[in-house]
């Protein structure tokens, strides 16, 4: 009898495990569907719901998250309200993709200025957190635990207790080993640190693969700093060191910087609710008496148009503008980005841009430190390669810069990398700058990097074509 119980118990378990599982993926199915997703993208997971549910069910529960309406309406506006800005210098249909999902239209009068190295950028920022009077508004992915990131964490700290308003928000993810205890002096001191989105305040929530990789500076409402760079030894550091990975960042004075603190003040208030924007109102007129020494507060000739994506931003502004960029594009498309495993309809527009003559480059390291993106990368490099584009791979160091030079006109600069991750998911930023001296400066970068570059050459075997195939279906996933 006890082992007839036994038996039917087991069997009873299991038809309910089956079946709640089933019904789990019916209603994940369901919700998948309904997002605005790409289809490589829906169908990988749709693959890994329904051949997998056991697994595909939870894993799209913790990294399936894409656009969460309710969350994004009770964020603060990205973008800060006002009055236009357009500079009717750039007649771009981009700018009107742009403008259609309210991205602030480009704004003239920036000073912009191009940071190649580490050691310079760590110059350019202690000048900035050192020279700043009033109030550090610093966003990073992340912030180590090492001598660049305690040195930092020292200069907060004394501006703190100097009476400066310090903020500091940081990533959960990206910074998950720096100790609690680092950041202690700066609090003691004043200073407010928050972290974006924690981890375990959100389980089951579908938000940890949601991760905020912007990286914005921004001192006395005057002088920004932003780019790719994150805060640690890695990237910058007050001496030259031929390990370190290269990378770009951009340092901007005028209007641009409105835009970029107030995507701080956003990001801000909904990591803590303290809403930065009614404490320090925009500036107008011409600069405060308060603004550091630093600045010159020359007017500057460059456009300059602040581009954010994530889930709190409506739709897919970044992606679908460099999109419309690549089929605009006449004379050259030169991409530098870290990962390449980009969404199959913008592979498909440079490759059909380089079919039509387009001198389309893509640079990318020889090896990245993420090695899944380096094999998942292979069949879009393939397929560069056999349109007629140049790909190069940059052999010295990890290459870590975020770049694409659109003709002799515009270049992108920012947080994004040119993969599924950035263009869809991750919190982004990205700096759309209308200046010649901009992109012909960053062109002479990039074409140092491709004299330390090797030209890629695809490895023949039906068997790793066929691997390559397979690994493209899933790379949504990554």
């Amino acid at each position: 009898m006890r082992e007839f119980l036994n038996t039917a118990f087991y069997w009873v378990i299991t038809e309910l495990t089956t079946l709640l599982g089933f019904g789990l993926a019916i209603v994940f199915i369901a919700h998948l569907i309904r997002q605005k997703r790409s289809p490589s993208s829906t169908l990988a997971w749709l693959l890994a719901i329904v051949l997998i549910p056991y697994i595909g069910v939870p894993l799209y529960i913790l990294f399936g998250g894409r656009k969460m309406k309710r969350m994004a309406a009770r964020k603060q506006r990205v973008y800060a309200p006002g009055t236009p800005k357009k500079a009717d210098l750039i007649d771009f249909d981009t700018q009107r993709l742009l403008r259609s999902y309210g991205v602030p239209e480009e704004s003239q009068g920036n000073r912009v200025e191009i940071v190649e190295t580490g050691e310079e950028a760590y110059a350019r920022l202690v000048e900035m957190i050192e020279g700043a009077r009033s109030t550090l508004f610093i966003m990073t992915f992340v912030l180590s635990d090492d001598e660049v990131g305690r040195a930092l964490i020292e200069m907060l700290t004394r501006k703190a207790q100097a009476g400066v308003t310090v903020r500091l928000l940081i990533d959960d993810v990206g910074s998950w080993w720096l100790p609690r205890r680092a950041l202690a002096p700066l609090i003691k001191a004043g200073g407010h640190v928050a972290y974006f989105m924690p981890v375990f305040h959100i389980p089951f929530r579908g938000r940890a693969n949601l991760r905020n990789h912007r990286k914005i500076a921004v001192a006395d409402h005057r002088v920004a700093f932003a780019g790719g760079m994150n805060l640690t030894a890695s990237y910058i550091g007050p001496l030259a060191d031929p390990a370190r990975w290269r990378d770009l960042a951009v340092m901007v004075e005028g209007p641009a910087v409105d835009d970029l603190e107030w995507l701080f003040f956003s990001d801000w208030k909904f990591a803590t609710g303290e809403d930065l924007a009614m404490q320090f109102p925009r500036p107008i007129g011409p600069p405060h008496d308060h603004a550091p020494a630093t600045l010159s507060h020359r007017p500057g000739n460059s456009v300059v148009q602040v581009v954010a994506s994530g889930p709190d931003v409506e739709g897919d502004p970044l992606f679908e503008s460099l999109l419309s960029l690549v089929f605009f594009a006449r004379e050259r498309i030169w991409i530098l980005t870290p990962y390449f495993v980009p969404d199959e309809m913008l592979v498909r527009g440079l490759a059909l841009a380089a079919r039509r003559g387009v001198d389309v480059r893509l640079i990318v390291p020889w090896k990245s430190n993420h090695p899944i993106t380096d094999v998942a990368r292979e069949g879009y490099l393939r397929e560069l390669h056999e349109a007629g584009a140049s790909v190069l791979l940059y052999r010295p160091t990890m290459l870590h810069a975020k770049a694409v030079i659109f003709d002799d006109k515009l270049v992108a600069i920012g947080s994004p990398n040119m993969d599924n991750r950035s263009l869809f998911l991750n919190y982004e930023v990205a700096l759309y700058i209308f200046s010649a001296e901009s992109v012909a400066e960053t062109a002479r970068w990039a074409e140092r990097l491709m004299a330390g570059s090797t030209v890629y050459e695809p490895k023949r075997g039906a068997s790793r074509e066929i691997a390559e195939s397979v690994l493209r279906l899933v790379s949504p996933l990554l």
